[in-house]
């Protein structure tokens, strides 16, 4: 059978569930801090926390940087169905190569993230910024713990990549 096979791909499951357990921590303190910011902010309130840096509450019913947030509502339901689906394709991915680990690494963080914004979807109909990161008047677009590690895994990927490139024979 060749590597990466479907009769493979369950051979190493203990590093399948420490990816699953890397993406449950990411979706737990993403929701932990949701939670205390939808329950100590209202919408729009901020706290300075450097001169680069504040916490404030705010919403997105759109994708990253705010896309389509005035779209009228469909897009809740779309961005919920791509989450969803990019779970069980990420979830196949890990199964089918246990052993590659910044790759696994990466794979899950975006995993963690993607679930923690699709229950904001489902449960709030938006997802819930708070990180606000700013210079000399300008703001970065507010993001959230499950941002960071969508970013962060991306991030992962294109370096796993870059890596396998460089030690593909030429």
């Amino acid at each position: 059978m060749a590597k990466g096979s479907p009769a493979l791909a369950g051979k190493d499951d203990s590093s399948l569930w420490i990816w699953l357990g890397w993406a449950l921590v990411i979706v737990l303190a993403d929701q932990f801090t949701k939670t205390l910011i939808v329950g100590y902010y209202r919408l729009g309130d901020a706290t300075y926390v450097a001169p680069f840096f504040n916490i404030v509450r705010a919403h997105n019913t759109g994708a990253a940087f705010s896309f389509l947030a005035a779209a009228g509502g469909w897009q809740r339901w779309l961005f919920t169905g791509i989450g969803l689906g990019a779970t069980v394709f990420i979830v196949w991915q890990l199964r089918a190569h246990p052993g590659q680990k910044l790759f696994g690494f990466a794979l899950s963080s975006i995993l963690g993230g993607a679930i923690g914004n699709v229950i904001d979807r489902l449960v709030h109909g938006y997802v819930v910024d708070f990180l606000d990161v700013h210079w000399a008047g300008w703001h970065f677009p507010a993001f959230n713990i499950a941002d960071a590690a969508i970013t962060l895994g991306a991030a992962c990927m294109v370096l796993d990549e870059v890596r396998r490139v460089g030690k593909s024979p030429r």
